[in-house]
């Protein structure tokens, strides 16, 4: 199964996240389909850049959402 979930990267305490396409299976670091976009926690507000058409294209494919990601989809595009 597919899913469209978060990346960690960015250093201690400092987190910075890439909005990914990967196998369910995989490590949450590990190989990835696709990027989609970033998510940056510590800015103020925090800064979500997204591709809502590779998003959409991959819900249509059957690429599941996790909690996390289909909250920050519906924070960007509120």
């Amino acid at each position: 199964m597919v899913k469209i979930r978060l990346q960690r990267q960015g250093k201690k305490k400092a987190p910075f996240y890439h909005i990914v396409v990967a196998d369910s299976r995989s490590p949450r670091d590990g190989k990835i389909i696709e990027q989609l976009g970033t998510y940056d926690p510590m800015a103020k507000p925090a800064k979500i850049v997204l591709d809502n058409e590779k998003v959409e294209k991959w819900i249509k494919n059957g690429a599941r959402l996790t909690d996390t990601v289909k909250a920050l989809i519906e924070k960007a595009n509120a």
